[in-house]
C-alpha cells in the first residue's frame, strides 16, 4: 500500500482518495516572469515522478499544475522591458515548457493560467465577504481577515503571534490587521491597462493566493486528494489557500499535502531573490539558453543527468547543488547506460512478483522513495553484468522508465557530449563531433587491417586525449563512447 508523508498531519499514512482508484492532484506551478532555475526543476521533476508512479500503480490521475501569469513581479518585469504582460508571460511559458521537455517532465492533464479564472476568484471573494471573512479597505484592496478564521496556521504550525503578513505583498494602510492578506488589489494609476479587470470592488487584479483556490476548485472540485508545491509555499501561500477555500466552502481543501525539499547552494536555499540560482538551461542548454523554445534534444546526456541528479535524492530531502554533485550524477547514470549498451535489454513488461521489482515497489510505496528505487536499478545493473542477463537489463530499463530514466538509445546517449565528464579530464569532449570520431575510428580499422599497428595505437591515443574511449568487439568492429 502506498504511504505518503502529509505535511498537514506531519506523518506518513496510507494514501486516501475521495473516489477509490482516482487521484485528483493540484500542484502550484511557476510564476512566469523569468527562466526556471534548479529549485524549480526539483519541484517539476518531483511531482512528475509522483504522477508517474501513481499511474504505474493503477490510479487514474487528474493532474493539474497552474501558471501564475499576473503578479507584481510580472508587472515590474513587463514595464522594465516595455512589453505587454501577455507577451512577457507567453515567452517565459514557452521557455518553461522547453525546460520541462529537456527534463522529461510530462505535461499535466490541465495547465490553467490565473488570468483565465478571474471570474471564479471574484466569486470566492464575494462568498468570503458575505461570511464576514473579507473586507474592502480604504485603499480599495479587498483583504482576508486572518483572525476570523479558526485554525489559521495549522499547515505551517505557526501561531498567530508568530505570523507576519504575506511575503509577496507589502503591509498596507488599508488593512485592519497586519496579518490580513490581500484577495483583490485595487488598480494603481501608474500600472499598465492590461493588468486590471472590472470587479464589484473597482478595477484591479487578484491577489496571488486566491488564484489557486479558484483554479483547483473549478478544475478538480473539493476536497483535493493531493495538493503539492515547493518548500517555500507552505507559508504563506498554502496556509492562505486553506483559509480562503475552507472559509468560503467549509470542509477540507486537501486530504494530503506534499512539499518537496529545497535546493541549497552554500547552505542557503536557491532562489531568485538571493541571486544564487542557476537556470536549468544554463546547466543543460549551453549557448542557446536565451532562446525560449530552445531544443535540448541534441544533447540528451546532460538533460537526463540533471533529472537523475534530482531523482536519486528523496523528494523531501535537502538537496545541495555543486558542479561536483552534477559530475558524480553523470558518472553514475553513465554506468547504468553502459550496462544497457553492453547487454542489449530484452523488451519486458514489468513482473511485479520479481524480487527486484518488489524491492523497487516497496521503495516507491514508501513515500516515493526514489533513492531506494535507484539503488535497486544499480543492483539490477550489477546482476545484468555478472550474468550477461538481457532479462535483468530489460527489467533495469523498464523500471527506470517509471522514473523517466534510461529510455534513450544507449549508443546515442554515450556518444553525446557532456561538459560534466570533459571537465574532469581537463579537456573538451565537444571538440570532436561524432562524425569526426567515426572517421578516425574507420581510419584506425583500416590501419589495423593493414597491420599498421603504430598508426592504430596513435589514433586510439588521440581519441583518448579527447575523452573518447574505444572498445573493440568481435567481428572486427569498434564501439566508442565519450568518458
Amino acid at each position: 500500500m502506498l504511504h505518503v508523508y502529509n505535511t498537514l498531519t506531519r506523518q506518513k499514512s496510507p494514501l486516501e482518495t475521495v473516489r477509490p482508484g482516482v487521484v485528483r492532484m493540484y500542484v502550484c506551478g511557476m510564476t512566469v516572469y523569468d527562466f526556471c532555475h534548479l529549485g524549480h526543476a526539483r519541484m517539476l521533476v518531483s511531482f512528475d515522478v509522483v504522477q508517474r508512479w501513481l499511474r504505474a500503480s493503477g490510479y487514474q490521475v487528474q493532474y493539474v499544475r497552474n501558471i501564475t501569469d499576473i503578479d507584481d513581479k510580472i508587472i515590474r518585469r513587463a514595464v522594465e522591458r516595455g512589453v505587454p504582460i501577455r507577451a512577457l508571460t507567453s515567452f517565459f511559458i514557452d521557455a518553461m515548457h522547453a525546460d520541462e521537455r529537456a527534463l522529461g517532465v510530462q505535461p499535466p492533464d490541465a495547465e490553467p493560467r490565473a488570468t483565465e479564472h478571474v471570474a471564479g476568484m471574484l466569486d470566492i471573494i464575494a462568498v468570503l465577504q458575505s461570511k464576514g471573512l473579507a473586507y474592502q479597505g480604504d485603499d480599495g484592496d479587498v483583504n482576508f481577515s486572518v483572525r476570523k478564521f479558526p485554525g489559521y496556521g495549522k499547515l505551517s504550525g505557526k501561531s498567530l503571534d508568530d505570523l507576519r503578513a504575506g511575503e509577496r505583498v507589502a503591509v498596507s494602510a488599508g488593512k485592519q490587521d497586519p496579518l490580513d492578506f490581500v484577495l483583490w488589489k485595487s488598480a494603481k494609476p501608474e500600472e499598465p491597462a492590461d493588468t486590471r479587470w472590472d470587479s464589484p470592488y473597482g478595477p484591479g487584479r487578484p491577489g496571488w493566493h486566491i488564484e489557486c483556490s479558484a483554479m483547483s476548485r473549478n478544475l478538480l472540485g473539493l476536497p483535493l486528494d493531493i495538493h503539492g508545491g515547493g518548500p517555500d509555499l507552505k507559508f504563506p501561500h498554502h496556509e492562505n489557500e486553506i483559509a480562503q477555500s475552507e472559509g468560503a466552502f467549509g470542509g477540507t481543501l486537501a486530504t494530503t499535502w506534499m512539499h518537496c525539499g529545497p535546493m541549497m547552494v552554500d547552505a542557503e536555499k536557491m532562489s531568485k531573490s538571493l541571486g544564487n540560482f542557476r537556470r536549468i538551461r544554463d546547466t543543460v542548454g549551453g549557448k542557446a539558453a536565451d532562446d525560449a523554445q530552445a531544443d535540448y534534444s541534441a544533447n540528451p546526456r546532460e538533460a537526463e543527468m540533471l533529472r537523475f541528479f534530482l531523482v536519486r535524492s528523496h523528494y523531501r530531502s535537502v538537496q545541495n547543488y555543486t558542479p561536483d554533485n552534477l559530475q558524480d550524477a553523470q558518472h553514475a547514470l553513465d554506468r547504468l547506460y553502459q550496462t544497457l549498451a553492453s547487454i542489449a535489454p530484452d523488451s519486458v513488461t514489468i513482473d511485479w512478483a520479481h524480487p527486484a521489482a518488489q524491492a523497487f515497489r516497496a521503495a516507491m510505496d514508501d513515500d516515493f522513495n526514489t533513492a531506494g528505487a535507484v539503488a535497486v536499478l544499480f543492483d539490477l545493473a550489477g546482476q545484468a553484468n555478472r550474468e550477461s542477463s538481457s532479462q535483468a537489463s530489460g527489467l533495469l530499463r523498464a523500471l527506470g522508465g517509471t522514473l523517466g530514466l534510461l529510455q534513450s538509445d544507449p549508443t546515442v546517449y554515450l556518444q553525446s557530449p557532456t561538459r560534466f565528464l570533459a571537465g574532469a579530464k581537463g579537456c573538451d569532449a565537444s571538440t570532436l563531433t561524432a562524425q569526426a570520431v567515426d572517421t578516425l575510428v574507420a581510419e584506425r580499422t583500416q590501419a589495423k587491417a593493414a597491420r599498421d599497428f603504430a598508426r592504430a595505437d596513435q589514433i586510439r591515443d588521440q581519441l583518448k586525449a579527447q575523452g573518447i574511449e574505444l572498445a573493440d568487439v568481435p567481428g572486427g568492429s569498434t564501439q566508442w563512447r565519450r568518458v
